[in-house]
């Protein structure tokens, strides 16, 4: 009867085993190393450019990701987070320890030390004179790990993709929190004041969007994770703040695509005595200061487009849009001389798929389908219709529209923005408007009343100039990504069973 051959994970138990059984202890509670991989490779370097005495020595420590064993000689690839560095092992050096080296596999993590030096192949090299195992890897890699392209392995184990793509995906995350760390500059240095608010919120207001619904035991009341964090903000103006912003999670119970995730990051700010108009100025500094300083240029290749994030950018009112795009006149529509049910028609027979829903609804959809597509190149779309902004302050001579635009870039909204509505009795009737048309169409995404908020602006609210930005979407511009699942480290996946 054959020999059973053990499965590579029991091979990797029976290792473990031998180390213990050796005294070795396989996971140490502490490390020694003195650089990292790409520290000490500058070291090196500038020593021997410069020709200073002898090598540098060097502890350093990380993941075994390649081997080579010649008799008493062994080469070692060891790759932390800055990248690989080479160590070499020989017998002679490491004395004892050189057995034990038939127990260490890749995916295993070690320190070494020793001078550095430059092999005949000019490799730059830890000529290792001690070694420790700092952790052993009991599970094998994947099959053909440095090739892993299995997109849903990839998302639903990250640390397997930043294992086996390491050196394609690692600049992405980087480059996430230097975008993140540039705009957090950007609003400090221009006097805002980051805040927190509430996540978990017992009404789910300011956004049109579907909410997640929890409950809290101990208040024995129904909550909801937020949506938005626009109507705390806004009570932070009323009391005295003129700058705000928050960096958070926002959480809409809604579809994954491309560009959408359930849980997502958002910058939202308000700032008192400003209008939509300072806004848009605001937002294409931000996006060209973050482009400046993690990349050190204001174009970016998306695909295949060139994009110029140099302001000023492009402002186009949203009927213009509609009309120049979709072939759509709305201003009968606006002035109530036709109705939604009118503009569904004739929408459909110019090729657009609209259905029945609320008057807000139908606008955006039209927006997304005749405009949205052709919006390559940095574009403020300005001016909605008020039924489709019920938090925004009406245009001054124009009764059906308000100060809000959205901004889109290679047909991907990345903010949007108002001059705010501080009218208490205005803002009631908009709310009462947009709880009517939940309970015609019974639409969970319509905006809903917060009697609290109203409270708020009761007392008092300044002309202020609000914003959303989301930082994913800035992320995803900036890196060129073209779905969201590969700038987020743990995208939504369904769960297994």
């Amino acid at each position: 009867m054959p020999k059973r051959v053990p499965d590579h994970r029991t091979s990797r138990q029976q290792k473990l085993q031998r180390l213990l059984d050796k005294g070795i202890d396989p996971y140490p509670p502490r490390v020694t190393r003195t650089h990292p991989n790409a520290d000490a490779r500058d070291l090196f370097l500038r020593q021997v450019q410069s020709e200073q005495g002898e090598s540098p020595t060097v502890t350093v420590a990380g993941r075994i990701i390649a081997r080579r064993g010649m008799g008493k000689n062994t080469f070692i690839d060891l790759r932390d987070s800055t990248g690989k560095l080479q160590v070499q092992l020989r017998a002679d050096l490491v004395g004892d320890a050189y057995p034990i080296l038939r127990d260490l596999d890749v995916g295993d993590f070690i320190e070494a030390s020793g001078p550095m030096i430059r092999t005949r192949t000019g490799e730059v090299t830890v000529e290792a004179r001690s070694f420790n195992l700092l952790s052993k890897s009991i599970r094998p890699l994947p099959e053909k790990w440095h090739g892993l392209r299995d997109t849903e392995q990839r998302y639903r184990q990250r640390y397997l993709d930043l294992i086996a793509n390491n050196d394609d995906i690692m600049p992405t995350f980087v480059q996430r929190s230097r975008i993140i760390e540039a705009v957090r500059s950007f609003m400090n240095a221009r006097g805002f004041v980051e805040v927190d608010t509430p996540v978990l919120v017992p009404i789910a207001a300011g956004a049109l969007a579907r909410p997640f619904v929890t409950h809290h035991n101990a208040l024995d009341q129904q909550l909801y994770m937020r949506i938005a964090t626009e109507l705390y903000l806004k009570r932070l103006i009323v009391g005295g703040f003129d700058k705000v912003y928050e960096i958070g999670r926002i959480f809409r119970n809604e579809g994954v695509d491309q560009d959408h995730n359930p849980e997502f990051t958002m910058m939202e700010s308000y700032e008192a005595y400003a209008d939509y108009t300072n806004v848009m100025s605001m937002v294409e500094e931000m996006v060209h200061h973050a482009a400046q300083t993690v990349f050190d240029s204001s174009t970016i290749q998306y695909e295949e487009h060139s994009i110029d994030l140099k302001p000023p950018w492009r402002r186009l009112p949203f009927c213009d849009a509609i009309k120049e795009y979709g072939g759509i006149d709305l201003t009968p529509y606006l002035q109530g001389e036709a109705t939604t049910d009118d503009l569904i028609v004739e929408a459909r027979q110019k090729g657009f798929d609209l259905a029945p829903g609320p008057v807000h609804q139908v606008y955006d959809k039209l927006l997304s389908q005749a405009v949205e597509p052709h919006l390559i190149q940095p574009t403020f779309i300005i001016d909605y219709p008020m039924a489709m902004s019920p938090l925004a302050k009406k245009k001054p001579g124009s009764p059906h529209l308000v100060e809000r635009f959205e901004c889109f870039v290679v047909g991907m909204e990345l903010a949007n923005a108002y001059t705010e509505l501080n009218d208490p009795m205005e803002q009631r009737r908009r709310f009462e408007e947009q709880e009517e048309a939940r309970r015609l169409f019974a639409d969970e995404e319509t905006d809903r009343t917060d009697e609290d908020f109203l409270l708020a602006l009761e007392y008092g609210m300044p002309p202020t100039g609000g914003l959303g930005i989301g930082i994913d979407r800035l992320v995803m511009l900036l890196t060129g990504q073209t779905t969201i699942r590969d700038i987020l480290l743990f995208p939504q996946m369904r769960t297994r069973d």
